[in-house]
């Protein structure tokens, strides 16, 4: 696994050398000049820890909520203050652990964001089920609350106890939702689980959609290798048409496509906080991305805090770009969305897309994998599968590594991946 990663990394770098990430970070991030920049801010804190989610939690205290988010606070002015006029930005999500446990904070969280940010196409927040009440939903228009997301991950008893929770109540989900409109209502489904069969799936997503989502994400069932799930992942012929079938019935059904996993079911019901060019991550475990670097802050939930408190950022790693490596990042990151254009490309870069991947876009149309029309690369049904495919390998060579070492260390010396 680790050699295909290395084999294409260094092949699509035309390097040997790995992404170094080091003990070290700026103190003031430089961002003005950052197109589409999003934002994005971690909560860490959870009522139970899911074994098979991979994610920087732990277990929630009113207490220790109030000091993180006295804390983040000063991590937001630490970074914004620098300069005097606002930046305009794309979008603001918040993700977890389960951020609706800092539901009364989030307001003041915004509201110091506003003082440094223009927020232009709305803010998210991911729920847990039972976060989806008639008093939550209302606190959360009212701090200025757009989209939301709801981690349902399967409605089936048999597939949710599996993942060690317990099955969500459809009606209770839809009688709460259909009295508050929000501009995107997400169902967050997981796929590929042991025996799980298209049948099984496609009830899912209908029964999401009867509750009133108008936006469904299916993430596949990732194991790493950390988490101890001891759940068998799908095998690969199996998981391909699973995906393939699934996103033919939300074609059909009317559902625009906008990345690998997520398909809006109307205009203005998009949700994601990944594909984005630039983003800046506020609190424990959040990423960084800019022009000329990737930064990850600390796991650690009580070291975050003393850095905050020491007047310093939270930084534990950062990786300083060669050229061509933020181009993989900018690639691999866009390619999300299933589409490239090629003049957003030559923007953030300077010089032309099929100059500098000219035979691997030629290869990747031989291979079926992509279609070109007036400069736009959009992967086919094959191609996003294996996109999938390639991102998995990716996940468990490098993420499952990158994150594994953050949560035992702090503030690691190096990390070569």
């Amino acid at each position: 696994m680790n050699i295909l990663a290395n084999i294409t990394r260094m092949w699509l770098t035309r390097s040997i050398k790995p992404f170094v990430f080091k003990n070290e970070y700026d103190s003031f991030l430089e961002y003005m000049d950052q197109d589409k920049l999003g934002l994005y801010v971690h909560i860490p804190f959870c009522r139970s820890i899911c074994t098979f989610c991979p994610y920087c939690k732990e277990l929630y205290s009113e207490e220790k909520c109030e000091k993180y988010i006295s804390a983040l606070l000063k991590e937001i002015d630490t970074v914004g203050r620098r300069y005097k006029n606002k930046k305009t930005v794309t979008s603001l999500y918040f993700g977890g652990g389960t951020p609706a446990l800092a539901v009364k904070y989030l307001k003041p969280v915004i509201d110091r964001l506003n003082k440094y940010f223009d927020i232009t196409q709305g803010i998210g927040i991911e729920l847990h089920p039972d976060d989806v009440t008639d008093e939550t939903l209302t606190v959360l228009k009212n701090s200025g609350i757009t989209k939301i997301s709801i981690g349902i991950q399967s409605f089936s008893k048999k597939y949710i106890k599996l993942l060690g929770r317990k099955a969500p109540d459809a009606e209770k989900l839809k009688k709460t939702l259909s009295g508050n409109n929000f501009e995107t209502i997400s169902a967050d489904l997981i796929f590929a689980l042991p025996s799980q069969t298209y049948s099984d799936l496609k009830e899912d997503v209908e029964t999401a959609f009867k509750i009133g989502a108008n936006h469904i994400a299916i993430y596949p069932f990732i194991d790493f290798t950390f988490a101890n799930s001891g759940i068998k992942p799908m095998k690969k012929t199996e998981k391909r048409q699973l995906l393939d079938m699934i996103t033919v019935y939300l074609n059909n059904k009317g559902c625009k496509r906008e990345s690998i996993w997520t398909f809006s079911y109307k205009p203005n019901s998009g949700y994601s906080s990944m594909t984005r060019e630039n983003f800046l991550g506020f609190g424990c475990s959040a990423t960084t991305l800019l022009n000329s670097q990737f930064k990850i802050n600390t796991f650690n939930v009580n070291e975050y805090k003393k850095r905050i408190d020491e007047g310093q950022l939270p930084t534990s790693l950062t990786l300083r770009f060669t050229r061509r490596q933020r181009m993989i990042y900018y690639l691999f990151w866009t390619a999300y969305s299933t589409k490239v254009k090629s003049k957003d490309f030559e923007k953030f870069f300077g010089t032309p897309l099929k100059k500098e991947f000219g035979f691997e876009l030629w290869l990747m149309k031989k291979c079926g994998f992509i279609t070109e029309r007036n400069g736009i690369y959009e992967m086919t049904l094959k191609g996003a599968f294996y996109y999938h495919h390639y991102e998995n390998y990716y996940t468990l060579a490098y993420i499952d590594k990158m994150w594994g070492i953050m949560r035992k260390c702090s503030f690691p010396d190096k990390m070569i991946l």
